[in-house]
């Protein structure tokens, strides 16, 4: 009898589209690994970018993809896997195949997957696998600029908090630049569910949206005065501000005035990017701007912080329907990883409160 097929989508170089295969399904899981069998890929631009420009971590080729949802197939050895999962739960997974140049087969684009149980959390039956996709990657992120201690260091929200409703207020702010974007959507989320009140930035057409999900006060980041007005709604109250997230925006444009907002405050803030630091962009004599990158031989990116929100916090909140989709998924027509790369390409084009999704059938 031929083993099972586990079809996997390949990007061989920069420049070309991926690269659909077949290989058999993996029969052997390490202690603490599950086996998931993929009904929704979530994409994000980093998958696209890296079909264009390489990353310094990156050996071509490999299968990509960070975010997945589907069903448990097969559980590894050893307590932390067994004791949390079963064959069939429905689950949403970061497979963070950038992190492993060592191990080329690890992305999320194929059709079953091996990861990590530490970066697997269930979902409810009220949430679709395109819901639950547009989680991982963007929540890992920002959790771990909000969370780590060598970033802003807030403290993690509390088992089942979510957006309004979460842990004891702190009396403290947080800046989110790019809060209608997928990782500023999670950002302000994760922000209220750790009792801190949050400041953010988007376009006008998002200030409803941005407020559904908690942030209290908003401003367009287009406005000639945006630096001015967030400074003095930052000084201007009792309580102190716990630092700055650059949670999207076009780099240069988008970290030069966060750095800005921190010269002029009064309370000298970190300032913590999601996209790496350009050459050329000026910091502020005075002023910390860091990207927020972790990467550890034999770890996924972001794990620490990840693993922990994964079992302590979101299965409890997305239960609960504390912890809100967001942003909405928009799914492609084209299903399986043949339309991977039709989605890839929409991303590259950019896309606004929205997270592109691919179905697998």
């Amino acid at each position: 009898m031929s083993a099972p097929t586990n079809r996997t989508f390949w990007q061989d170089k920069i420049g070309v589209p991926g690269a659909i295969r077949e290989s058999s399904v993996p029969s052997s899981l390490s202690e603490g690994e599950v086996l998931v069998k993929v009904h929704a890929w979530g994409l994000n631009p980093v998958d696209a970018y890296i079909q264009d420009a390489p990353l310094p971590l990156i050996k071509y080729p490999f299968i990509p993809g960070q975010d997945i949802t589907g069903t448990i197939e097969r559980v590894g050895s050893g307590p932390n896997s067994s004791q949390r999962f079963k064959i069939g739960d429905r689950v949403l997974g970061y497979a963070a195949g950038i992190s492993f140049p060592e191990k080329p087969e690890r992305g999320a684009f194929q059709e079953h997957v091996v990861l990590d149980q530490g970066l697997v959390a269930k979902i409810p039956d009220s949430l679709s696998f395109a819901e639950a996709a547009v989680f991982p990657l963007c929540l890992a992120t920002a959790a771990h600029a909000l969370f780590d201690p060598k970033f802003l260091a807030l403290p993690l929200p509390g088992s089942g908090s979510g957006s309004g409703s979460g842990s004891s207020s702190t009396g403290k702010s947080v800046l989110i630049w790019g809060g209608a974007s997928a990782v500023g959507s999670n950002a302000i989320q994760l922000a209220r569910a750790a009792g801190f009140e949050v400041v953010t930035t988007c376009s006008p057409r998002n200030f409803e949206y941005v407020r559904s999900l908690g942030a209290t006060k908003v401003f367009d980041y287009n406005s000639a005065a945006v630096v001015e007005d967030i400074v003095a709604e930052l000084d201007g109250g009792e309580g102190s501000c716990a630092g700055i997230f650059q949670a999207a925006g076009i780099t240069g444009e988008a970290i030069a005035p966060c750095c800005e907002v921190s010269r002029k405050s009064r309370q000298k803030l970190l300032v913590a990017c999601a996209n790496a630091v350009p050459e050329g962009t000026v910091v502020p004599e005075g002023v910390e701007a860091k990207f927020v990158f972790d990467w550890q031989e034999g770890k996924a990116m972001y794990y620490d912080v990840t693993s922990k929100l994964f079992s302590q916090f979101l299965e409890e909140a997305l239960r609960l329907g504390t912890y809100k989709v967001a942003p909405r998924p928009e799914v492609v027509s084209a299903k399986g990883l043949e339309g991977i790369q039709t989605g890839l390409d929409i991303v590259r084009k950019g896309v606004s409160a929205k997270k592109i999704v691919v179905l697998a059938e």
